[in-house]
């Protein structure tokens, strides 16, 4: 059984494997705390907070399976995805 590593990740320290599955909606538009920050950021878009489910690689070679949560907007692609939850 792979272990959840001792300190959580922050940021880009870990990369997705394969595709992200039972990918759901959390907020769309207005009802997304941070959405002044990301149009000023990223410019004027659809945004919406979405999580799935997807397995990393950490820099240290782990693989775990993990809940994510992550912004996106047509044309602009995923940002800031986060590890909400250590799954298996």
């Amino acid at each position: 059984m792979l272990q959840a590593p001792t300190k959580p990740p922050t940021g880009e320290d870990f990369e997705i494997i394969g595709k992200i599955e039972q990918i759901e909606p959390i907020a769309v538009g207005t009802r997304i705390r941070e959405i002044a920050r990301l149009r000023k950021i990223f410019g004027a878009g659809r945004w919406r907070k979405l999580k799935g489910i997807a397995t990393v690689r950490f820099e240290d070679g782990t693989i775990q399976r993990v809940e994510l949560h992550w912004y996106e907007a047509h044309g602009i692609g995923r940002k800031k995805l986060k590890i909400k939850e250590y799954l298996d």
